[in-house]
């Protein structure tokens, strides 16, 4: 069923300075597109109401930036900084995607994780195993969720068991990975993923900006993360003047295209990022984690940059977008503190805009409960919190991000009009 009614109290962000609140409201869904929000039920179409009275019908969360086989290992490990925890944990964690046994019990994990947050659409990293990267998008596609997901490419710097051998070989797995996968599934579609510079060589990263324009797919990939990163970066394609162009010279910046974090893009990076159209991923608990930095996302947002938030689990502990929300607004608070006053800290509305509708649009209409867009909501019954003062939608909403619901009081989600509810029934819950 994709033709439906849901009755509750609905909110979401109309724009970044507006979160519109309807108590008791009717939101109509047709054949997996919202028509809009009703609060006459006099008005309503002759559909079937699901009754959600009193519970939170809230958007989908969109998570611009997560680590699939990074999944198995979050919350540990965070003692070290970027480069050095990649070395020591990370490589020689996915070098285990090698074993087809490993990946899918790890995956299913992950797959299974992320049904059960409040994420209805992802962009995804695999790693560079060519059929283990098949089998996640086996398994992501069963979710019923959204998904882009990157077979992961690097053929420098990496160790033995994560090194592709050469450029050419790193375009044959990831062509042979587009052609195994093309038009297999509805709702999970690949991406180009060069998984940062300083393991990309410059004729692979030349061939994987040749295969997204000739599929028209996007790219993901990393950007000013870390200052030794950069440095890196500067080492290697010493006919740059910043991080970005590496990208840009490739031509892999556009509409379609994401770079996570962005912590030190100063103000020409920044430019390019704008006028190329690129997405913005912004990952503030990883970047705090990982002792990474915090990125100026007002300065983004006043530059009309396109962002969203991104997990990036495992440098993010968790797959919870909810916990973005809170810490995009924590880490603006210490900008504004303790490094430009004239920075205005990051209102709710605005991190729960970064997180629906700023980043679904990425995904195209997606994010709002407007009509034509396409239908993902989560359902939140915030009572099993309860609270003895009487709060507005807007306190309530804002009161389950910090109180991170999202962990345990989601009792329905929908995904292009089509309910997974069955992942959020007593067994299904870990």
């Amino acid at each position: 069923m994709n033709s439906f009614i849901i009755k509750g109290d609905i909110a979401y962000s109309k724009n970044k300075d507006e979160l519109v609140t309807v108590g008791d409201g009717y939101l109509v869904c047709r054949d997996g597109i919202c028509q809009g929000i009703y609060e006459d039920v006099a008005d309503l179409p002759d559909l079937p109401v699901v009754d959600h009275s009193g519970k939170l019908v809230l958007p989908g969360m969109i998570d611009l930036h997560i680590h699939a086989p990074q999944y198995a290992f979050r919350g540990t490990h965070m003692d070290e900084e970027l480069m050095d925890w990649l070395n020591d944990y990370t490589f020689k964690e996915e070098a285990k995607y090698a074993d087809l046994e490993y990946a899918s019990a790890a995956y299913q994990m992950f797959a299974d994780g992320l049904k059960r947050s409040a994420t209805t659409r992802a962009c995804v990293f695999g790693t560079i195993h060519r059929e283990a990267t098949e089998l996640l998008m086996d398994k992501l596609a069963k979710t019923g969720l959204v998904a882009f997901v990157g077979k992961v490419n690097q053929d420098r710097n990496s160790p033995e068991e994560l090194d592709e051998k050469s450029a050419e070989h790193s375009m044959e797995e990831t062509e042979l990975w587009l052609k195994e996968t093309a038009g297999k599934y509805e709702n999970v579609k690949p991406i180009i993923t060069p998984r940062f510079i300083p393991t990309c060589s410059d004729e692979l990263m030349e061939g994987l900006g040749s295969l997204a324009r000739e599929h028209g797919l996007g790219v993901q990939s990393h950007l000013s993360e870390n200052p030794n990163e950069i440095q890196l970066v500067l080492d290697l394609v010493p006919d740059i003047e910043f991080y970005g162009q590496g990208y840009e010279k490739h031509g892999m910046l556009g509409p379609k295209s994401i770079m996570a974090h962005c912590i030190y893009s100063a103000e020409e990076e920044r430019m390019l990022l704008k006028e190329s159209g690129t997405y913005v991923a912004h990952c503030p608990s990883s970047n705090l984690n990982l002792r990474s930095g915090m990125a100026q996302i007002r300065k983004y947002l006043n530059s009309g940059i396109k962002i969203g938030l991104g997990s990036d689990v495992a440098g993010g502990e968790s797959e919870s977008i909810f916990g973005e929300i809170a810490n995009a607004i924590r880490v603006s608070k210490m900008i504004q503190r303790y490094h430009d006053a004239d920075a205005k800290a990051l209102t709710f509305s605005e991190a729960f805009w970064l997180a629906t509708a700023s980043g679904g649009s990425f995904f195209g209409s997606v994010g709002k409960f407007e009509p034509g867009f396409e239908f993902d909501a989560i359902v939140i019954d915030d009572a099993k919190q309860p609270c003895p003062q009487e709060l507005s939608i807007a306190d309530r909403v804002e009161r389950s991000v910090y109180l991170a619901m999202d962990r345990y009081a989601i009792i329905d989600k929908y995904v292009k009009g089509y309910s997974l509810s069955s992942a959020f029934t007593p067994s299904a819950i870990i």
